[in-house]
């Protein structure tokens, strides 16, 4: 089970050497470079995957779990859809962007698959998804092909890249805290990494 849905990872570094804690979000130049490179490459699942992961604001387990029918409705993928976090059993909606539409359709029709499949198969077992430790060397492999230290980033970076992007451009913390469906603004604020007093400003000044 994904360690993202059930527990905190420890801080510092862990017996086998990996280092945990709060994995860095990707800069909007590197989101860019690993796009380009995965559409050089014709890698059309991990575009798919890439760019959703981006866009959703997922936790590795739930992007895991996603099936066709979730992101695409009578043969199109959705501008919004909506999904049930497995941490928190609280549903949480999200946007595709154009780019990730058109990576996702074309990813469903080149693997041809069915409104009830996964939609990322795995390849032991189709009939399954793509595991948790699949999918961090996945990531890794990402970050490792701009030059990146994959230590320094996780599957986790996915989640925490566009809610950082949105912080840093609107200091909208409340927006975050319901794009990352999180329960209390502290969550968001610890999450992010932010100074309390800043985020307490804005807070104050954000009408709910």
């Amino acid at each position: 089970m994904d360690k993202e849905c059930t527990q905190k990872q420890p801080n510092g570094p862990s017996r086998r050497g990996k280092l945990y804690g709060q994995k860095r979000p990707l800069k909007a130049k590197e989101i860019w470079e690993i796009r380009m490179h995965l559409e050089m490459d014709h890698q059309h699942r991990d575009l798919a995957m890439f760019n959703l992961g981006i866009d959703s604001k997922l936790r590795g387990c739930d992007l895991l779990n996603l099936r066709v029918h979730d992101v695409m409705q009578s043969g199109q993928v959705l501008a919004r859809a909506v999904v049930m976090q497995r941490k928190t059993q609280r549903p949480v909606k999200f946007e595709l962007t154009e780019a990730t539409r058109t990576a996702v359709s074309a990813w469903i029709k080149l693997a041809e698959l069915a409104p009830g499949r996964y939609l990322f198969p795995g390849k032991k077992n189709p009939a399954g998804h793509v595991s948790s430790r699949q999918y961090a060397r996945v990531v890794d492999g990402w970050v490792e092909s701009i030059g990146l230290d994959p230590d320094l980033y996780g599957t986790h970076t996915m989640r925490r890249t566009k809610p950082t992007l949105i912080y840093q451009k609107t200091k909208n913390i409340r927006a975050v805290q319901l794009l990352l469906g999180h329960t209390k603004v502290e969550n968001t604020v610890r999450y992010l990494g932010i100074e309390v007093d800043d985020a307490l400003e804005i807070s104050e000044q954000t009408d709910i």
